[in-house]
């Protein structure tokens, strides 16, 4: 019995990935909702206070719905994005098909390689045409409240071993 309900929520935890990952794959990125994530990424960097959390290291094992409550706890953040024309789950889902558009659209200009399958060719060209505005973004949003877990030269040194 306990077996079974070990098997069922890892069932139910593949289907949210699942279904999480469809949709990331379903969004089409567009010019429009680039101009509200970009606005929405402003309001959010113009909080007082950082975003609870931060600074800690993502497992990447979140699902929407967990990064969308995570979100909209942080005082201010779901006010900040409903200004910039967004709700609080299309921006998650707009920086997840940026990463994930982004990562295919490299791997796609690797010798030999091509996009994976279910990856919009649209959305993978859009990021590459607009790779120096969201490198901009990035850099807006990233703030330096966090430590680094190296300076340059343990970085450098790490990176050798």
């Amino acid at each position: 019995m306990f077996a079974a309900c070990l098997c069922s929520t890892a069932t139910f935890a593949q289907d949210e990935a699942d279904a999480d990952t469809r949709e990331v794959l379903a969004y089409t990125l567009s010019e429009a909702g680039l101009a509200k994530y970009s606005q929405a990424t402003r309001n959010l960097a113009a909080l007082d206070d950082g975003m609870p959390g931060a600074c800690e290291e993502d497992t990447g094992e979140a699902s929407i719905d967990e990064m969308v409550a995570s979100l909209d706890a942080w005082p201010g953040a779901s006010g900040a994005i409903r200004a910039a024309g967004m709700t609080t789950r299309e921006y998650i889902v707009f920086s997840w098909s940026l990463v994930h558009n982004g990562l295919a659209a490299w791997s796609a200009s690797q010798p030999g390689g091509s996009l994976p399958p279910g990856v919009s060719r649209a959305n993978a060209d859009f990021v590459m045409q607009h790779e120096a505005e969201l490198q901009q973004i990035g850099a807006s949003a990233s703030g330096d409240d966090c430590e680094d877990t190296y300076d340059d030269e343990e970085y450098d040194e790490a990176i050798e071993e």
